[in-house]
This record gives C-alpha cells, sequence and structure tokens, in this order.
C-alpha cells in the first residue's frame, strides 16, 4: 500500500503533503524532525504512481488543495 498524507502544525494553519509505502514509519520521522506536527488525514493506494499523482496534484493545483481542506476542515483545526 502507498499512502498520501496531509500534516498539519497545531498552532498554524501549515500544513505539509507527502507520500510514502510506510505511513507509520513516516510519520514516526517527521516526529523526530518537527514534533509538533500532527496527521490530520491520509488517503491509501494500491499503486505507487496513484500516491504520487494524487501528491502532485494537491501540491500543484490550489483547487485540489481547497477543495480537500474544505472536505477535512475539522481535521485541520488548530487545537
Amino acid at each position: 500500500m502507498y499512502y498520501l498524507y496531509v500534516l498539519r502544525h497545531p498552532s498554524t494553519s501549515l500544513i505539509y503533503i507527502g507520500y510514502t509505502d510506510n505511513l507509520i514509519r513516516r510519520c514516526k520521522e517527521h516526529k523526530k524532525d518537527k514534533p509538533l506536527w500532527k496527521l490530520a488525514y491520509y488517503e491509501a493506494y494500491f499503486s505507487k504512481k496513484d500516491a504520487q499523482h494524487r501528491e502532485r496534484q494537491l501540491k500543484h493545483y490550489g483547487s485540489s488543495i481547497g477543495h480537500l481542506r474544505k472536505r477535512i476542515i475539522n481535521s485541520l483545526q488548530i487545537s
């Protein structure tokens, strides 16, 4: 499985988008570098190409990330 994931910073509206083949390992790696960032959302794919395509879509097309932000608004709330 491949995962597209979204991390959020708890005190700002910043988000980080990435993809990986091991979500748990990648979250642990992020914890070392960015201890405050939290996993807010993820999508699972069987195909690596699909996960990469979705990551590119969210990073390069403003409307895609805007639609995702609206859909997961409560998960992105500052806590």
